[in-house]
């Protein structure tokens, strides 16, 4: 499906490169650092999907837009997708990434924070970008650079709830939904928001676009939280039970907590509660060693009796419906929106 993007994602990526290349001088190799992260030092180099900035193009292409006017705006949300990425795995002592070492595991953590606030540093700069667009008002720029900080710093709080869930066996399925509409829908919503907002000043189809944004993340990460759980497919790129054997609080986990027979509960707070964790950053706590199989089997079996994995699925697939009605029903011409509607559906198909 997305080899029918190819060009699109190619000229994201040549954004990118250019906002990049602008800094020169005996800081370089901190760009080269930001390079091998993005996947950008060589053409073969992995990649993420760049689904979030796609989605802004695809938006913006659906309400009329050329999409060359909205590339700085993709770089940015791409960007600062990663600053978020970098700070991710120093904060979970992840030490690999799409298959190859993480910022922090090559550099060590000093360097990859400052790698993360440069790229955060470099999203903002992009953005810039568009004020060469003269078609753009200040205001309207204005606007869209407050939606990204202030979806920035939800990227934070949600970031600073999913850490403060770690050391809890209480969370509930409102708090760890909250969570996610943060740290996961906040980015995908504003990406398709402010390309909604950027050609158009009618509130009610920025608002069309904000809803279909903000369900198609939800859908996403859920989606996601069930082949963290219970996908053993080299498809998903991810370990067999990846998150459960890392002890994430995912969907399944959380709704089991609540929901499981009461001795299974007491099974799962045994297994998931907190020891000392190492706040320095330099390796995971006692508290975190990757659980074993055994212990993993056990899991997946309450998981499974207890009605986790259905609950997921239907959870799902309600925000799943909730996009693709709202990716139907947007207020433009429907041949407009076929690509944007073939992304979403190939993001949340299940």
């Amino acid at each position: 499906m997305m080899s029918q993007f190819n060009d699109l994602l190619d000229e994201i990526e040549t954004e990118m490169r250019s906002v990049l290349g602008e800094h020169d001088g005996r800081a370089r190799p901190l760009y080269d650092m930001l390079a091998y992260h993005l996947g950008l030092d060589n053409s073969e180099g992995p990649r993420g999907k760049r689904l979030r900035p796609l989605l802004g193009l695809l938006a913006f292409k659906s309400l009329g837009g050329e999409y060359r006017k909205a590339l700085p705006a993709a770089a940015a949300v791409e960007l600062g997708h990663n600053f978020s990425l970098v700070h991710d795995d120093i904060e979970d002592s992840d030490r690999e990434r799409r298959h190859r070492p993480t910022l922090w595991a090559l550099w060590g953590v000093p360097l990859a924070i400052n790698a993360g606030d440069a790229l955060f540093a470099l999203s903002r700069l992009a953005l810039y970008r568009l004020m060469k667009e003269e078609e753009y008002e200040p205001q309207k720029l204005l606007d869209v650079m407050r939606v990204y900080d202030e979806t920035c710093l939800a990227l934070c709080e949600g970031q600073y709830l999913d850490i403060s869930f770690e050391r809890r066996t209480d969370v509930t399925v409102d708090e760890y939904l909250e969570m996610i509409s943060k740290k996961t829908a906040a980015l995908i919503g504003a990406s398709i928001e402010t390309s909604a907002m950027m050609i158009s000043d009618e509130p009610e189809v920025i608002e069309a676009y904000h809803r279909l944004g903000r369900d198609l993340g939800m859908a996403f990460q859920i989606a996601d939280d069930l082949k963290g759980s219970f996908w053993a497919s080299a498809d998903s790129g991810k370990a067999a039970a990846g998150d459960i054997r890392k002890r994430k609080k995912t969907y399944p986990l959380v709704w089991a907590m609540r929901n499981a027979a009461e001795a299974d509960v007491a099974r799962l707070i045994a297994v998931y509660q907190p020891e000392s964790r190492a706040t320095d950053g330099a390796g995971a706590g006692a508290g975190d060693a990757l659980m074993s199989d055994e212990l993993v089997d056990e899991v997946l079996e309450i998981l499974e009796r207890s009605g986790a994995r259905a609950a997921t699925e239907q959870e799902a697939r309600r925000y799943r419906d909730l996009a693709l009605t709202e990716a139907r029903s947007l207020p433009v011409p429907m041949e407009r929106l076929e690509d944007l509607r073939t992304l979403v559906e190939s993001m949340i198909s299940a």
